[in-house]
């Protein structure tokens, strides 16, 4: 009969649920009143069998039965556990029960776990690796997220709400059919979306220096990071890898990097990281310029720098300030621009325009030059003179075709 053992002889699932209960505890029979026999030859069968006859019936014992379902299921499931576990019905057996194929869900997701049976099951339940979730209609699990949906004589399911990672792995459906235990295993397997956890910083470095860049990211299965420049110049660039190396850095490889974690479950996670590079100044535009006297003068200097040059202005040896008298020394961004509002013969001459940055300095030279006047324009008498000239040509046409036509009459 069932009576209460210390908990140290269960396994600790079982243990854990089942110590308020201390009925539910079974003596279970010895092996040899189950059908686990040791193997006897003919004769020795014979002689068992007349000893067996000449003894006195023996009243039956009611301790050799297990009158509690819960002992059942725990036989049943203990002796699937230590003599077929994870095996499949043999060929020629019922196929029941039948669980399903491999179960597959999202991170944070339910996850139904489905049983086929028929009329001939007597006892079922639901186990994780060895611990007991489900028999029957009884709960055994402690996880709140885990609840029976369906137990009919045809199917028994269970859903795991909320799913996490360390819910992936083997579960079993475990019957007991004929006086024989049967189980049958799904896997479970829990799809984590890719997030990036650890990429580098934006960056400044010098031309001409090493750049590394990590970008690393998780997710089940495991996502496939990739690296690309977001640039005009750079498009087409893409390293399939956490880490990115850029040897000998020139400037047009500055700009934002974009780091793509991808793995099919979800949308990829993006991140992105600017690289600056640092170079010298160098003068890219720089233009003579030609102005009359009394006319306003413009020089222009255009210079490409990181970080943004500073503008210096000399005529000759001498640099100018910007606070003197007829002139204005403007700068914005890189380009800087000398004015000269009213050019007289003094301006006229050779300007130097001088970018520098911490990295280097350049420097280009500029002519303000003299160029003659426009011509005046013409005034009204001019336009007299334009028809006047106009009708000279027109009586000088009209004469000579009278004169031609005088000589053809003739002859």
């Amino acid at each position: 009969m069932c009576k209460k053992k210390p908990e140290t002889l269960l396994p600790a699932p079982i243990s854990r649920v089942l110590s308020p209960a201390p009925s539910l505890f079974c003596s279970l029979p010895p092996f040899a009143n189950i059908g686990f026999k040791p193997a006897q030859n003919s004769a020795q069968r014979k002689a068992a069998a007349a000893a067996a006859a000449a003894q006195p019936a023996q009243p039956r014992r009611h301790g050799s039965k297990m009158h509690h379902p819960a002992c059942w299921i725990v036989f049943c499931v203990t002796t699937a556990l230590l003599f077929i576990p994870g095996v499949p019905v043999r060929s020629g057996d019922a196929t029941f029960p039948k669980a399903m194929d491999n179960v597959t869900v999202r991170q944070g997701e339910s996850a139904t776990l489905r049983c086929t049976i028929d009329d001939r099951v007597t006892r079922v339940a639901w186990l994780n690796r060895s611990t007991i979730l489900y028999a029957g209609n009884d709960k055994w699990s402690i996880d709140p997220r885990v609840i029976i949906l369906v137990n009919t004589p045809t199917q028994y399911s269970i859903m795991i709400q909320n799913v996490d990672v360390y819910d992936e792995g083997p579960y079993t459906c475990s019957v007991q059919t004929d006086n024989h235990p049967k189980t049958s295993r799904v896997h479970l397997i829990v799809q984590v979306p890719p997030q990036i956890m650890n990429i580098s910083s934006d960056i400044t470095v010098n031309e001409g220096s090493s750049v590394t860049l990590l970008c690393l990211a998780i997710g089940r299965p495991e996502p496939t990071v990739t690296w690309r420049h977001l640039s005009v110049k750079g498009q087409g660039f893409v390293s399939e890898d956490e880490y990115l190396e850029i040897s000998d850095i020139k400037r047009d490889q500055s700009g934002e990097y974009e780091c793509s974690a991808l793995n099919d479950v979800a949308a990829p996670d993006v991140r992105k990281v600017k690289i600056t590079v640092n170079y010298p100044p160098y003068i890219s535009k720089a233009k003579n310029t030609g102005v009359s006297v009394g006319q306003k003068g413009i020089l222009s200097c255009e210079a490409s720098a990181v970080p943004t040059a500073e503008f210096q202005w000399f005529k000759e040896d001498t640099r100018l300030a910007p606070g003197l008298d007829g002139m204005r020394i403007e700068n914005k961004g890189h380009i800087s621009t000398l004015t000269f509002f009213n050019v007289s013969e003094k301006d006229y001459g050779n300007y130097t325009c001088v970018a520098t940055n911490k990295l280097g300095n350049t420097n280009a030279s500029l002519t303000l030059y003299e160029i003659s006047p426009s011509p005046a324009v013409a005034g009204p008498g001019a336009v007299i003179d334009g028809v006047n000239s106009a009708s000279r040509a027109l009586a000088c046409l009209w004469l000579s075709g009278t004169l031609f036509a005088h000589f053809f009459i003739k002859f």
